[in-house]
């Protein structure tokens, strides 16, 4: 921990000037002094602290000897921060001063060490405090101490846990991915299903028990999905547990899809027994950690009481002792060591992955010594596999052989083996990152962009030249990922980029191995004890599930003064007090927000906010009572990031939020309240996202209008929303929405405009032209009855999205956007006829100058088209001669809430449909269910999956190949 701290220290000392002036020239050249020798006093330590590092575990001197580092570390950083807090504040009361439209704030807090060059005149008034350079001075002497002390430890030149349980898992396994885990498997599924009178009620609970890493949910896995398993249980059911165990929480995963509103257990557990009452079920908790009879015997007697005989429940724990408290010990499968060969084939698969078979007898003797280092832990293998993926060299694989951290003895470090030899082969300011994921508990799911802007909070994302730091924090996302430090990842549908992950628990126990001087997670009112043992160690605090009311008494007397981030999870706190919040004066990151909307209930926040000056990330979301922020908020000039996702009841935004000169991102995306944006945060020059850009005609001289979207520069993602009375649309035109050229997707929102002026949407989207390399375009509620004249030359659009057109007659023409992938059209209730023209189509003949339309189609959903009749096919695409294609990517089709739409275009049926979803579309299931003979089902008969939805009964249809009867399956609307 200590050498990622101190490299990100390095860092900013590296990249930083003082600006001083003439009356102050002497104090700020001892300040050059000093922090030159601090710096070569901490690049001396730098140097011995791998070894330190790796010591520490075995010697508590050692261990001792780093806290004091990281100590020192700390605080220097905060008076980096304290020293670019008053340049941000001078420039602030510079441009009032001056009256000047535009805030162009320091970039970065710069005093070089290695250059005589220092910035005169840059501010206008004196705010090198004199207490900066006796502060660095004692922190360089206490420094220097620790310098001296290293060579006592005869530490070597190198280059080169509390426990939380918290997991998410899945019943979904790559079985190309499993090796050695036959025989078990075997002895599992006999246990499945053979029937037992050993339990009168024939259901039995059978544990899988094993260190963390062996495997245990992979066997569930492959258990869950044998094909004898599948055909032998009514009802199969996958909940992941961890630790708490929440008897309700599980029991609403057991019933899946539309569960109780409740939080009444008994009312829960009714809905459980009427769930699989009378049915045969294979029910797996996976990842069970309490040892708590009570709670268990809560949810298992419905279990046992209602299913059917043979029913099963699958248990996988690491623990003995929640066997013996299940009392099914005879039942037990433990889980051993893989064997070498099966750890080797692991490993194999990994590391040598599209690579020549000859590199992987290069590497052979190396590779099975060190596959032996695993002990069998699968984990081990994989990770180590994948480890040694991109290291050609023999060098470089003797280096991880001869890693000393195999020594190490302790059960729980035997697991971490692998982890830390992929900890070790990053680089510090990636440690930083990854280290600070375990400020969250296990099952969190981390936004990329988020844990991005976390990272940036704590400083872990400098550089020495001028890069974006969210280009950095990018790529150090993706290299946690490359090294499976994450998982269950999601993607944007468009570009198939990760966009959120989870973390598998082993991960997260190493991680909270690493840090547990450090990052705390206290759940519920357990915080005094547990905030005695560490006190002012603690630099990450997490509060879980805290009870309704304000912060506990106990939580705010604590002793928080070294606190960098506060963050709560699963909480109902009201209420913060004054002398809490001054307490945290070395805050960067301040997160109360909720996982959904009234979750969390902070009606507002102190004024005295205001004075923690190191506050870099505040997140508020999802707060339901949240009506307004202190005025105070505007005189944090290190805010970077502001996130008020679905804060429903914020009316208004503070008028001085042009003094955030620091700020890169704001959110506000479902703050319906708000009815405009203050006007001073089209001053802000380093802004770079702003999701929602509230834009009020309605001649308010405090709010933000089109022509301030001009002067900002942002990237990503942006959604106008359009209020009141747009009087001239050449005020609309002044936003300039064409020079926008880092926007990759752009929403229009005209839901709110009232149309006095104007005569519809079409007159302001005409004006809101985007820049043409736009990727992504939603346009909601549109009353013109046509679309915007550029919207079918934008040729870099892969996604479109319609939304309440409920005055035009004609799909818009997007058959010829030659890179668009994913249409979703929902909402045009005049439209009658799907025809040519939303092709791209003048008429039936002109598709010979665009021989292929839709040509990149991937997903295509029609939706509340209420009364269009007939999809329209084109006249001569059957012809030998024609070389038209359409839609020749289709894999998704869905058509819902159309009931009249009778018939489907005749070139479906050459279209390489896989899913096809029909919801509430009575006529032309009317159509299909003339059980072959009619015109429409030769159009889809070809499609493998095919759901029916919402309708009574489902169509029997005849398969054209294999002549058997086939039954559509027929699905709720629930459970799409």
């Amino acid at each position: 921990m200590a050498d990622a701290i101190v490299s990100v220290l390095l860092e900013r000392l590296a990249s930083a000037t003082f600006h001083y002036i003439e009356d102050k020239v002497e104090n700020v050249l001892n300040v050059k002094k000093y922090v030159q020798e601090f710096t070569s006093n901490l690049k001396a330590i730098q140097a011995v602290l791998q070894d330190a590092d790796r010591r520490q575990v075995e010697d508590e001197s050692v261990r001792n000897w780093l806290d004091d580092l990281d100590e020192i570390s700390y605080q220097m950083g905060d008076v980096l921060d304290e020293w670019n807090y008053d340049v941000l504040r001078q420039q602030v009361e510079k441009q009032e001063r001056e009256g000047a439209a535009a805030l162009v704030p320091e970039k970065k807090v710069r005093f070089s060490v290695s250059s005589g060059c220092f910035c005169f005149g840059q501010v206008s008034q004196v705010f090198l405090r004199d207490d900066i350079a006796s502060r660095i001075k004692e922190l360089n002497e206490s420094l220097t101490l620790i310098y001296k002390q290293r060579k006592m430890y005869g530490f070597h030149k190198e280059k080169g846990t509390q426990r939380l349980e918290r997991r998410i898992t899945s019943s979904f396994v790559d079985v190309s991915n499993i090796f050695g885990r036959e025989n078990q498997k075997d002895v599992l599924i006999t246990k499945l299903l053979t029937d037992s009178s050993e339990q009168g009620s024939g259901t039995l609970v059978i544990p899988i028990v094993g260190m963390g890493g062996m495997g245990k949910t992979t066997l569930a896995q492959l258990v869950y999905n044998d094909p004898k398993v599948k055909t032998h249980f009514e009802k199969r059911i996958w909940v992941c547990v961890s630790d708490p165990f929440e008897e309700i929480k599980i029991a609403k995963a057991i019933i899946g899809n539309d569960p109780p509103s409740s939080n009444e257990l008994d009312d829960v557990l009714q809905h459980v027994s009427k769930f699989i009452e009378d049915k045969r079920f294979l029910l797996v908790l996976d990842d069970v950690w309490t040892q708590d009879r009570e709670k268990w015997e809560q949810l298992e007697v419905p279990l046992i009481q209602s299913g059917a005989k043979g029913s099963r429940i699958l248990v996988t724990t690491r623990k003995h002792e929640v066997v013996d408290m299940m009392r099914a010990t005879s039942h037990m499968i433990s889980m051993g060591e893989l064997s070498e060969q099966s750890c080797l084939s692991i490993f194999n698969h990994m590391a040598f992955y599209d690579r020549e078979v000859d590199e992987s007898k290069k590497f052979e003797d190396i590779s099975h010594e060190i596959v032996k280092k695993c002990k069998g832990l699968p984990l081990a293998a994989k990770t180590l596999g994948c480890l040694m993926h991109n290291k050609r060299t023999r060098r470089e694989w003797k280096y991880v052989l001869s890693s000393k951290i195999w020594d190490l003895e302790d059960v729980e470090q035997k697991v971490f083996q692998p982890l830390l030899l992929s900890y070790y082969d990053l680089t510090p300011t990636v440690k930083c990152c990854l280290l600070y994921c375990a400020v969250f508990p296990k099952d969190y799911e981390f936004d990329r962009d988020c844990l991005i802007n976390l990272w940036m909070a704590q400083d872990y994302l400098n550089s020495k030249g001028n890069k974006d730091k969210g280009i950095i924090g990018q790529t150090y996302f993706d290299n946690l990922v490359a090294r499976s430090f994450f998982q269950n990842f999601e993607k944007d549908r468009g570009s198939g980029k990760v966009v959120s992950c989870k973390m598998h628990d082993i991960v997260h126990d190493f991680l909270q191995f690493l840090t547990k001087n450090e990052c705390l997670i206290i759940e519920g009112e357990g915080a005094t004890n547990e905030m005695a043992v560490w006190g002012d160690k603690v630099r990450h605090l997490t509060l879980a599930s805290v009870p309704h009311g304000p912060l506990s008494p106990a939580i705010s007397s604590s002793n928080c003064k070294n606190l960098r981030t506060l963050t709560t999870f699963k909480s109902k706190i009201t209420a913060i007090s004054s002398d809490f919040i001054l307490q945290l004066k070395c805050l960067r990151t301040l997160i109360l927000s909720g996982e959904w909307i009234g979750y969390t209930y902070v009606k507002e926040l102190p004024e005295e906010i205001g004075q923690l000056i190191h506050l870099k990330h505040i997140d508020l979301s999802y707060n339901s009572s949240l009506e307004k922020l202190p005025d105070a908020i505007c005189e944090l000039y290190n805010l970077c990031t502001l996130r008020l996702f679905y804060c429903v009841a914020l009316e208004e935004l503070p008028d001085n939020m042009g003094k955030l000169i620091s700020l890169k991102h704001i959110y506000i995306e479902g703050c319906h309240s708000l009815e405009y944006l203050p006007k001073g945060i089209g001053r802000l020059s380093s802004l770079q996202t702003l999701d929602t850009y509230i834009v009020c005609c309605d001649d308010k001289e405090e709010a933000l209008q089109f022509e301030d979207l001009r002067t900002l520069k942002l990237r990503g993602s942006l959604v106008v929303r359009v209020s009141g009375d747009v009087k001239d649309v050449r005020e609309v035109e002044k936003a300039q929405l064409w020079d926008q050229k880092q926007l990759f997707h752009l929403g229009i929102d005209c839901r709110d405009v009232h149309y006095k002026q104007t005569k519809s949407s079409v007159e302001i989207l005409n004006v809101l032209r985007p820049h043409k390399d736009l990727e992504a375009l939603d346009i909601l509620g549109h009353t013109g009855t046509a679309w915007p004249i550029w919207m079918a030359s934008l040729n870099h659009l892969r996604i479109v999205t319609i939304v309440g057109w409920e005055e035009c007659e004609l799909l818009p023409p997007l058959g010829k956007l030659p890179s668009l992938e994913i249409l979703t059209i929902d909402g045009m209730p005049r439209v009658r006829k799907v025809g040519g023209e939303f092709l791209g189509m003048e008429d039936q003949t002109s598709f010979k100058s665009s021989p292929s339309l839709f040509p990149k189609l991937k997903e295509l959903r029609l939706r509340k088209m209420g009364n269009s009749e007939e999809w329209e096919g084109v006249e001569g695409w059957k012809k030998e001669e024609s070389e038209i294609t359409i839609m020749p990517c289709l894999s998704y089709l869905e058509i819902y809430f159309c009931r009249n739409l009778k018939t489907l275009p005749d070139f479906l049926c050459k279209v390489p449909l896989q899913n096809l979803i029909v919801n509430r579309c009575s006529s032309i299931l009317e159509k299909l269910r003339e059980e072959g003979s009619g015109e429409e089902w030769p159009k889809i008969s070809h499609i493998p999956n095919i759901h029916f939805l919402s309708e009574r009964r489902a169509p029997n249809l005849m398969h054209p190949e294999t002549r058997n009867w086939r039954t559509l399956e027929l699905i709720s609307e629930y459970e799409l």
